[in-house]
């Protein structure tokens, strides 16, 4: 049994290679994706051999140079204080020097006075030329001290700006042309490893070009309409039928149900549903409700032939019913309860009220801004009024007039939407605050429902509910089951049995 799926399967997959290979386009597509895999190795190859011989080298290289730029760095900035720190004691030794000068010129003037005034004694005499001499003395020495200080600083000077710091950018630069020159080797080592693949490179390119030149639209369309092709003959013309002269109109069956005719290509074709390219293809499901209910089960041998025993049309709408699913409602239905969109009559009650309320608040928006235009159109005619050189105040009754129109017209469709609002707010306030109302009659479910949208409530075939509410004329019924759960369901998916 193992083996016999093995062989199933690698049958299957020689099969869908083969119908692959037909289409010159999937071939081309194939080759372009070996191609661009072995273009994608070799730009990977370039990228691992930047990544060991260029990047990690260079990154290396770079620690080492930051710690060398770090260390001439220090060097000058060591430097540098090394002779502000002289300067300081130079600045120091030259405020001491003028201090104490000055306070040696004050003791030598006071000795002087002392020595020439007749009431001072001979000491006091004495000991003020002392003073003086002792502050002359200590002046000498702040001199000395600070012209050894002045010598210190000019030298240490001179060595920084003509030695330490041109020895520092030296060595600053011969780092920068050291970086420099190892950056050049790396785009030289680029080069050199991305002229190693070109060769490749060029080979894959080549390869893709070969593959879109070898594309042959023409004979894939070609291949396409083979394979696809239904086999379907042409519908032949409909002959006209004259009722003019009294033939019967069930002999309408040699126009319409001509085997060319397309009805009866329906009729033949009913449990092989009719395909335009190959027989996999399937009907779309029907767009004329949200909600897809089973499919209605064909005769085993086929449809009866095309008798319109009163109207030929009804029996064309039957033979389409019988290929299609069925809708939720009948072609009479739709044609007696149309969808009302504008007052969302066709949704539940909760989603109703949201609309509406939805609804409202937009109206309520573009009743505001034409009420903002309008009181700005006044106070413009104001001014235009006031200053007539600004503008003339008759040319913005047109523009007035529109606003008040729009305001009327929005305002009415407000009113309007605020009282069905109304009524199904309080409907709604009702139904959440009512007790639990008394049944008025049973339904049977036809169809399932999911009864996904809010306010609707889910049911399965063949399930019997409730009525609590009949339909009022929207298409929903309200009912309830057994649990105290209640919600809506379409009317048209149960059949309602209401108690007299």
């Amino acid at each position: 049994m193992t083996e016999k799926v093995t062989f199933t399967t690698h049958a299957h997959c020689i099969s869908f290679v083969l119908l692959f290979f037909r289409f010159s386009n999937h071939q081309a597509f194939l080759d372009i994706l070996n191609e661009m895999n072995d273009y994608a190795g070799q730009r990977e190859l370039i990228a691992e051999n930047m990544m060991i011989n260029i990047c990690i080298e260079l990154t290396k290289y770079l620690q080492e140079l930051k710690q060398e730029r770090k260390m001439h760095l220090s060097e000058a900035k060591k430097a540098q204080q090394s002779l502000e720190s002289t300067y300081k004691q130079l600045d120091n030794s030259k405020k001491r020097f003028e201090r104490e000068w000055r306070e040696a010129e004050k003791a030598a003037q006071c000795a002087e006075k002392t020595d020439q005034d007749l009431n001072a004694t001979k000491a006091d005499v004495e000991k003020a030329k002392q003073q003086a001499h002792m502050r002359t003395h200590i002046a000498e020495e702040c001199k000395n001290d600070y012209a050894s200080q002045l010598q210190k600083y000019n030298k240490e000077q001179n060595q920084f700006y003509f030695t330490d710091m041109p020895l520092v950018f030296n060595r600053l630069q011969d780092m920068d042309e050291r970086r420099i020159k190892k950056l050049a080797q790396g785009y030289i080592l680029f080069a050199d490893t991305e002229r190693h693949v070109m060769p490749i490179i060029g080979k894959c390119l080549e390869g893709m070009t070969r593959a879109g030149t070898n594309v042959n639209e023409r004979n894939d369309s070609v291949v396409l309409i083979e394979q696809h092709k239904s086999g379907f003959e042409r519908p032949g013309d409909v002959e006209f039928e004259d009722y003019s002269q009294g033939i019967n109109r069930a002999s309408s069956d040699s126009s319409l149900g001509t085997p060319k005719g397309p009805l009866e290509l329906l009729g033949k074709n009913k449990n092989k549903t009719f395909r335009l390219f190959n027989k996999k293809s399937k009907l779309p499901s029907s767009s004329l409700s949200p909600f897809s209910t089973p499919p209605t089960p064909s005769p085993a041998n086929g449809p009866p032939s095309p008798k319109f025993g009163r109207d030929p049309l009804s029996y064309c709408l039957k033979e389409i019913n019988k290929t299609v699913k069925p809708r939720i409602s009948s072609f009479r239905t739709l044609k007696r309860t149309p969808v009302d969109t504008e007052g969302f009559t066709h949704l539940p009650p909760e989603q109703r009220r949201k609309r509406l309320q939805l609804k409202i608040d937009d109206i309520s928006k573009e009743l505001q801004k034409e009420m903002d235009q309008s009181e700005a159109l006044g106070k413009m005619k104001d001014v235009y009024e006031k200053n007539p050189q600004t503008g003339d105040p008759a040319s913005l009754a047109p523009q007035i007039t529109q606003t008040a129109q729009n305001m009327e017209r929005l305002r009415g469709e407000l009113n309007d939407t605020d009282s069905s609002q109304a009524i199904y707010t309080e409907f709604d306030d009702d139904f959440e605050e009512e007790e639990l109302a008394a049944p008025i009659g049973q339904c049977t479910a036809l169809y399932n429902f999911p009864g996904s949208s809010e306010g609707t409530i889910s049911m399965q075939e063949g399930e019997v509910l409730s009525v609590v509410e009949e339909d009022k004329g929207d298409g929903w019924t309200r009912v309830r089951r057994n649990n105290g759960d209640e919600g809506y369901i379409p009317t048209s998916y149960a059949t309602i049995t209401l108690t007299k």
